[in-house]
């Protein structure tokens, strides 16, 4: 059993946002910044793809409540939606999960190098996803 449904079946201890049937939010013990909070379902996925829609859809209706809570409660500027997608992606838990971090004005936390892309690349891979 991985350490969030541990976390889930309360056999291991967390800060709790919230909860309900279907979500659980709870803060992250190593935050990028403070109210740094883990949102995932109870039931046990191992990434985006495996998740029903409307567990999905519950999630992400407590990413928005978490949102308004940090930002009307932690009086923070905005907040960083994330998913770590299968271990090549950072994903070290092997249960589905979306971080929100909260930011603040001059906080150091850097977003993702942005790139380009060459003659041609974007066409082509638009050609290989809608074809």
């Amino acid at each position: 059993m991985c350490i969030f449904c541990k976390i889930v079946n309360h056999e291991i201890p967390c800060h709790q946002i919230m909860e309900d049937d279907q979500t659980l939010a709870f803060l992250d013990i190593k935050p990028v910044n403070p109210g740094h909070t883990i949102i995932l379902p109870k039931k046990h996925y191992k990434n985006i793809e495996e998740i029903s829609e409307v567990d999905l859809t519950a999630l992400i209706l407590v990413i928005k409540k978490v949102g308004e809570l940090l930002k009307s409660r932690l009086d923070v500027a905005g907040y960083n939606v994330n998913c770590n997608n299968d271990p090549l992606a950072g994903q070290i838990i092997p249960h589905l999960h979306f971080h929100v971090i909260p930011r603040r004005f001059g906080d150091g936390c850097v977003a993702w190098p942005q790139g380009t892309y060459g003659v041609g690349e974007a066409e082509e891979i638009v050609k290989k996803l809608i074809d």
